[in-house]
């Protein structure tokens, strides 16, 4: 590399590395602020909000699937009990991924709410 190339590689970094350090805190900054203008990024201000309204429209459907903090009779005679926690922390992962998909696709509260027993099946 030559002396000339190499302060012109230099230079172009100088210049173009300087603006692109510019504009990326530029987009950080105004996405901190929710004033993003790019799509999907920071979709929704109150993504919290609408997640936990999602989750508690959801919780009474899944309390009656997989019960909660007890074990269930199964019927019949004899101490015949299930243990639904393995199975009720898998679908509440599974629905609460679900639902935040669903919200950052764009999706109301009770949209999100339906993917999520959709995803679990209820």
């Amino acid at each position: 590399m030559t002396a000339f190339s190499y302060l012109m590689a230099n230079l172009k970094w100088l210049i173009f590395g300087a603006q692109a350090d510019r504009k990326g805190r530029r987009l950080a900054d105004n996405a901190e602020r929710g004033q993003s203008s790019g799509p999907m990024v920071y979709y929704r201000r109150n993504f919290e909000e609408d997640y936990n309204a999602a989750s508690a429209m959801l919780k009474g459907r899944m309390n009656a699937r997989y019960p909660d903090s007890y074990h269930a009779r199964l019927g019949g005679g004899g101490n015949n009990s299930y243990n639904y926690g393995d199975k009720r922390s898998q679908a509440v992962d599974t629905a609460s991924t679900a639902i935040a998909h669903a919200l950052r696709a764009g999706a109301t509260a009770h949209q999100a709410a339906e993917a999520g027993a959709a995803s679990i099946g209820i």
